[in-house]
């Protein structure tokens, strides 16, 4: 049986508690099961892992698969019904899931190297917006099981109450445009599709199907602009001085605008509220890692045209 590693086992801990020590003690028999269910033979897992158990696997017909394993939660609902909705298109191919053990199985795809492997910037951000826009979907009737915008927003009233109506380590200033941002991207949304939630460098991967697909949708209802947020903030390299920052980002923003026919502002309005809220959420799960969402925002802020 594959060893669970370490640095998974604390993530499952930090989010989950004693359920998450109990679930780790679970995850070798889900395995097995898994294994026996879907005739598979599972192999170590990919490297590094972060909120899932994810695995490459061979089915006794030589198939080349994925299975993975998470602690059962609504995201993972979410993710199984938005691949269905997906059916492959600009994406990974669900073959078999069970939401009840947080078990997918998936197509594997091969070379799978992230779109960071790139060096080159300007070629990753037209790559993912060319995914991008085949991920859009209409909304299914009365919304299935996905949170909207609106719900992603109300998490941080939580940010207001553990901290007693502040902001804790958070510029205040930038919370309260964060939250302006938010109630007025909200009230003058357009009609609402499937967006994928988290499209970033490190969800789209290159395959043979398609030159490029995504991986781990949280399946959420809202515009399409909203989509940009985690390509904004993410792949920012540690070296780079705050002005090199601001350019890139400065950058992005107009090749998105051009490339997806949105207005600049209002993706800039978009990417600004989600890294305040992407900040949120590393601090409520792990009390560290959102000083580099922050730092994105305090910029996107500056670049009002």
């Amino acid at each position: 049986m594959n060893a669970i590693p370490e640095n998974f086992a604390r993530t499952q801990i930090e989010l989950n508690g004693d359920e998450g020590v109990e679930w780790l003690n679970r995850l070798p028999g889900l395995i097995a099961e898994c294994e026996q269910r879907w005739a598979l033979r599972v192999e170590p897992p990919f490297a590094p892992l972060s909120y899932n158990y994810v695995a490459p696997a061979r089915r006794t017909d030589g198939t080349e698969v994925v299975l993975k394993l998470g602690f059962p939660n609504p995201e993972l609902t979410t993710e199984i019904e938005a691949l269905r909705l997906y059916n492959g298109r600009g994406i990974v191919q669900l073959l078999e899931a069970d939401p009840d053990q947080g078990a997918l199985l998936l197509e594997r795809l091969k070379p799978g190297k992230p779109l960071a492997h790139l060096a080159d910037d300007e070629a990753m951000t037209s790559i993912a917006a060319q995914v991008m826009q085949q991920l859009w979907r209409p909304a299914p009737p009365g919304g299935g099981p996905f949170p909207s915008v609106a719900d992603w927003a109300k998490s941080l009233q939580k940010l207001r109450a553990r901290f007693d109506d502040g902001c804790g380590p958070f510029p205040a200033a930038l919370v309260a445009r964060a939250e302006a941002l938010f109630a007025e991207l909200i009230y003058s949304m357009t009609e609402p599709v499937l967006l994928h939630g988290d499209l970033h460098h490190e969800n789209i991967l290159s395959a043979e199907r398609q030159p490029w697909l995504a991986i781990d949708p949280k399946g959420i209802l809202g515009e399409p602009a909203y989509e940009v947020g985690p390509l904004l903030l993410n792949q920012l390299p540690e070296s780079l001085t705050e002005p090199e920052l601001k350019r890139l980002l400065a950058r992005r923003l107009d090749q998105l605008a051009e490339a997806l026919g949105f207005e600049h502002e209002r993706l800039r309005s978009c990417g600004l509220a989600h890294s305040v809220l992407s900040a949120w959420w590393s601090l409520e799960d792990h009390g560290h890692g959102w000083e580099g969402a922050i730092a994105c925002a305090e910029i996107l802020d500056t670049l009002k045209e």
